[in-house]
């Protein structure tokens, strides 16, 4: 369950604070915060899961709002295991990314245990983050600690654990 407020019909939901629990209430969680990222004009994103399996992002709304959100002076950052899956059931999203190559940094970490790699979306107004992949239960919020705290975790694991991984296109000579 989470908690959220009122907004009004034509923006998209105000972002939940909190714990929450449930795969859909973490698929609509990620629905909407790149809704609200397209509409505020966050300037980043960093999303991290060992393989982003659960994650709605082939989702045709979830691409268009991604769409909306690219433009400007933007940076996306995927933190995973492997993009395995990402490939496989994303199909949008791997167009997308494609095209957005020039803003996007992905990262992976093979050798990382899936539990190890935080399963978060940070930005620098509000952070989610799944404490328990499996079960879909994890916390959100605006507080700046909060923030600052996984942005340290994920700067981490992208610096100092990871490697360049999923490139944008395939070139066979």
């Amino acid at each position: 369950m989470t908690e959220t407020s009122a907004t009004s019909p034509d923006s998209p939901p105000d972002l939940p604070v909190g714990r929450f629990s449930g795969r859909e209430a973490f698929q609509q969680m990620v629905r909407d915060a790149i809704a609200t990222a397209a509409r505020d004009g966050w300037k980043e994103i960093v999303i991290s899961d060992a393989n982003f399996h659960d994650w709605p992002l082939g989702e045709r709304s979830v691409v268009e709002a991604l769409q909306d959100w690219a433009h400007g002076s933007r940076r996306f950052t995927m933190l995973a295991c492997s993009y395995d899956d990402v490939i496989r059931r994303h199909a949008r999203f791997v167009r997308w990314r494609g095209t957005w190559d020039h803003i996007i940094n992905c990262r992976r970490s093979p050798a990382a245990d899936p539990l190890d790699i935080p399963s978060a979306l940070w930005s620098p107004q509000w952070v989610m983050q799944r404490l328990d992949p499996e079960r879909c239960v994890g916390v959100a919020g605006f507080e700046p600690d909060r923030r600052v705290l996984l942005r340290e975790t994920l700067n981490e694991w992208v610096r100092s654990k990871s490697t360049p991984g999923f490139p944008a296109s395939t070139l066979g000579l």
